[in-house]
């Protein structure tokens, strides 16, 4: 399976879609950045979509993502629609291409969408209107691209724009993870300057790491202790237990001794270094207590700067 299934669509200067990060020029994702730092700060939160119809098509279960999408619209004045798969017309078989048609007839014009197929989210991007903006809140192993750009603002509010001086560890499952993905992607496109490169580090079990280009450029290894040396950040995956049944890891307890982040682990990093996670935390898994509630974690900022995020992509892709 292709980790990267699908080109971001967009209109020049403006987004018209939010699909992906793989392709999102630099100055691009620096102006959103800069534009949520800005709603983080609690400056120009004005109603720049009053009276804009917003939905979210969430075909798959979410706290973060849906919560905040929903409070940076509110903020920025849209009417939200809440679209549950459970009590909808999908429950009788209506495609979610006729879903979202029906909601655009009613003069929904902004879709926030999570989907368990890579690509659905784009397939929809494609049978849209003009003016109609669609924003991938997660398809399948694909992408996160909101996920992305909150753990990028994050990142940067710790420790700075210049991405290129920082040695940056990934933990867990990145085979099967969007959020690692978009992480990827974005840390690729801000990480360099003045002749210098980010060192990307990617740790977990074989059986959990991809086998296509998606660690090409990146040190891999399944050594924990070793990955962790002198690194500026520690970004966390959830565990999904799911693949337990696929026999992919052979229990909880070898994989938290293995890759669990826990604060006599986290003392081979820089003493500054941060920790992130995307959530859910699976405590005493993948992290312990002690580090998930503790000063270097920065897991409460990121969904703190998730609204920020998502209001400064729905103003973009809606404020016309």
């Amino acid at each position: 399976m292709s980790a990267e299934p699908y080109p971001a669509i967009r209109s020049t200067p403006a987004l018209e879609h939010l699909l992906t990060l793989a392709d999102m020029p630099r100055a691009q994702m620096v102006a959103l950045l800069d534009r949520a730092q800005r709603f983080s700060e609690g400056r120009d939160a004005r109603q720049a979509l009053a009276g804009t119809a917003v939905c979210t098509l969430f075909f798959e279960p979410s706290t973060r993502t849906r919560m905040s999408f929903q409070l940076a619209a509110l903020r920025l004045g849209a009417d939200v629609l809440n679209f549950d798969v459970s009590t909808s017309s999908a429950r009788k078989g209506e495609t979610a291409r006729d879903t979202m048609k029906n909601l655009e007839a009613m003069g929904v014009r902004g879709f926030i969408v999570r989907h368990h197929d890579d690509g659905a989210v784009a397939a929809l991007a494609d049978a849209a209107n003009p003016g109609t903006a669609l924003i991938n809140a997660g398809d399948g192993r694909s992408a996160h691209p909101t996920q992305g750009l909150l753990d990028m603002l994050t990142l940067r509010q710790a420790k700075g724009a210049d991405f290129s001086r920082l040695k940056v560890l990934v933990i867990g499952d990145v085979k099967h993870s969007r959020v690692a993905r978009s992480d990827l992607h974005a840390l690729r496109t801000l990480g360099h300057g003045e002749g210098r490169s980010i060192e990307i580090r990617v740790c977990g079990p074989q059986s959990l790491l991809p086998q296509d280009a998606t660690l090409d450029g990146c040190l891999v290894s399944q050594d924990l202790d070793a990955a962790l040396e002198g690194v500026d950040a520690v970004m966390m995956l959830r565990l999904q237990r799911e693949r337990m049944d696929e026999g992919l890891v052979a229990s909880l307890e070898d994989y938290h001794r293995d890759y669990g982040l826990d604060a006599r682990r986290l003392k081979r990093a820089a003493a500054d270094a941060v920790v992130l996670h995307p959530g859910p935390v699976n405590r005493g898994i993948e992290i312990t207590d002690e580090v998930a509630d503790g000063p270097q974690s920065l897991i409460l900022q990121q969904v703190a700067n998730g609204v920020a995020v998502r209001m400064a992509v729905l103003e973009a892709l809606l404020a016309r």
